[in-house]
């Protein structure tokens, strides 16, 4: 059942997701945002809401429920987008390059936190260590091994926004760094 729940979710949200575009230089995905999923619940996902090394930010720049916009370009449309943000997060959030469980190669996917590899404890793992995903942001990503490109001790966050190739409502995007958000601009300036 959980199986059909995930496939039908997969579904639903491929439209929201999609991405035709070659990888270039500044885009972090092979081809993997054709797969993205977002959980709509507006929780944790599954294991994260009881991980206890999961701390809420005690002071994070853009704390839930502010607005700020999108630097990072992870998905089609997303770069420039106007985000909500629904949860911020201090953890250690990695970069990984994996064979995803229906054979599909994805590098240097941004993020996977501390809490959705099943190897990681409370230090952080070194790059060029093998990891186990236990995230399930995309398909094919639960249960495949990934190796550690790069590791950053930071705020991540969840976050809502309308996609600006689409124009549709992309909810619970996981993960965003600090440094992939800017503050909105004042109107009044």
């Amino acid at each position: 059942m959980r199986i059909q729940m995930i496939l039908f979710a997969a579904v639903l949200m491929l439209t929201a997701c999609g991405n035709d575009e070659p990888q270039t230089q500044g885009h972090v995905h092979s081809n993997d945002t054709d797969h993205m999923q977002h959980d709509e619940s507006g929780e944790l996902p599954e294991g994260l809401e009881e991980a206890e090394d999961l701390e809420e930010a005690e002071d994070p720049k853009f704390p839930p429920g502010s607005k700020a916009i999108i630097q990072a370009d992870h998905m089609e449309g997303m770069k420039g987008a106007e985000a909500t943000i629904v949860g911020a997060f201090d953890t250690y959030a990695y970069e990984v390059t994996y064979t995803s469980t229906d054979g599909e190669h994805v590098d240097n996917h941004r993020w996977v936190i501390q809490e959705e590899l099943k190897e990681a404890d409370e230090h952080p793992l070194e790059p060029g260590i093998e990891a186990t995903l236990t995230a399930d942001h995309m398909e094919g990503m639960k249960g495949a091994t990934a190796i550690v490109e790069d590791v950053e001790d930071t705020t991540v966050y969840m976050v809502n926004y309308k996609s600006m190739a689409t124009g549709e409502e992309v909810k619970n995007h996981k993960w965003l760094t600090e440094e992939e958000l800017a503050p909105m601009k004042d109107s009044s300036d």
